[in-house]
């Protein structure tokens, strides 16, 4: 190796990123591995790499002693003062061992060690872009797909989206682009493993971030999101500015930004409901599109006790108790529904319990009387 092995390692350097120092002290590990393979002596050697000239040496290092056991890694002292008279026992003697045709082997190595470098270099670049990206959204192209994934092209890196991640009767083909979320970058041996999803309630938040310029500048937030991915979805917002309408801005004029996450989602239906702390209000909002008469919110049970129109009943329920379910998690409370006939009928029972219960105190007491 020579000046035009340093002029590309420092090309490198500019290039990639990586120290000519780092790939050089590599160089020097792995050569020494390299020598003793190849020359079959289990000696301790140092290997030189001259910094400015390329030029490469291997020096034997053997420890002053008083008697010999081992040449391999001892010398004694008579022989090393030979060589300089300053040395002392257990002083480190170095002396060059270089073989004639070292440099061949060397350049292998160097070859091998800076391409590993390299593409370790790569992959650890991959992953810092990649992790600062994990919960979030991206762009990619269907490479192909196998029983369990879809792999999807990135630009740098093949991502991974599972089937299960899917939505139900969602198709994909080859050469299609679109977007998914980021659920974990794991860095793995074989470099960084990236691990999409299309049914993460984060993809539906994501989207709306894209779509609503007042969620992008913090002027809308999005406090909540419930989905059942490919079905039905809801969001609760939250406006900072009392001028500026959540759900309004959520729609965007004539529906066109819902519509838009819709079109992305393949028709996933998408309610869009205003936050409030106060939690009656707020159930009352996640029932929508139902009409909502009361809610009865029970801190201690965690548990709303709402109570609807008759005609209203299965619309807040939904289709196999959808709607229901789907405000449950938006909430974070258990929900109760009961239309207004169901109310009035369990109030009637009670009232019959109660005078039942009274009707037989009294007998009771007429008994002890007699």
């Amino acid at each position: 190796m020579n000046t035009d092995f340093i002029e590309a390692l420092n090309e490198i350097e500019r290039e990639k990123g990586i120290s000519k120092d780092i790939l050089l002290d590599a160089i020097e590990a792995a050569l020494i591995s390299s020598y003793k393979r190849n020359f079959n002596t289990a000696q301790n050697v140092r290997v030189d790499i001259n910094r400015e000239t390329g030029v490469i040496k291997v020096f034997a290092r053997k420890t002053v002693v008083e008697e010999t056991l081992d040449p391999r890694l001892e010398i004694s002292l008579d022989a090393a003062r030979e060589i300089n008279p300053n040395y002392q026992l257990d002083d480190i003697v170095e002396i060059e061992v270089t073989p004639a045709d070292f440099g061949r082997i060397a350049a292998q190595t160097a070859k091998q060690v800076v391409t590993q470098r390299i593409r370790e270099a790569e992959r650890g670049l991959i992953y810092e872009a990649f992790i600062d990206k994990e919960e979030d959204i991206v762009t990619g192209i269907v490479q192909r797909q196998d029983t369990r994934n879809i792999y999807v092209d990135l630009g740098k890196v093949e991502a991974v989206l599972p089937l299960n991640e899917v939505m139900p009767n969602e198709k994909f083909q080859q050469s299609e682009r679109i977007k998914a979320y980021i659920t974990r970058v794991e860095n793995t041996t074989k470099g960084p493993q990236i691990f999409l999803s299309r049914t993460h309630p984060g993809l539906l938040k994501r989207l709306f971030e894209l779509e609503v310029p007042e969620i992008y500048e913090g002027v809308v937030e999005i406090k909540s999101v419930a989905r059942e991915a490919g079905f039905r979805s809801k969001i609760a917002v939250y406006s900072r500015d009392e001028e500026v309408d959540p759900v309004g801005s959520c729609v965007g004029p004539k529906g066109m930004r819902v519509q838009t996450v819709v079109n992305e989602l393949r028709g996933e239906k998408i309610d869009i409901v205003r936050w409030s702390e106060d939690v009656e209000e707020f159930v009352s909002n996640a029932l929508s599109p139902a009409q909502v008469i009361e809610v009865i919110a029970l801190e201690e049970e965690k548990v709303a006790r709402v109570i609807v129109p008759d005609h209203q009943l299965s619309l807040a329920i939904g289709i196999k108790g959808q709607n229901a379910r789907l405000a449950a998690k938006l909430t974070g409370w258990k929900i109760d529904i009961k239309s207004e006939s169901q109310r009035a009928e369990a109030e009637l029972a009670r009232s019959r319990e109660h005078q039942e219960a009274e009707e037989s105190v009294q007998d009771g007491e007429q008994d002890a009387q007699l």
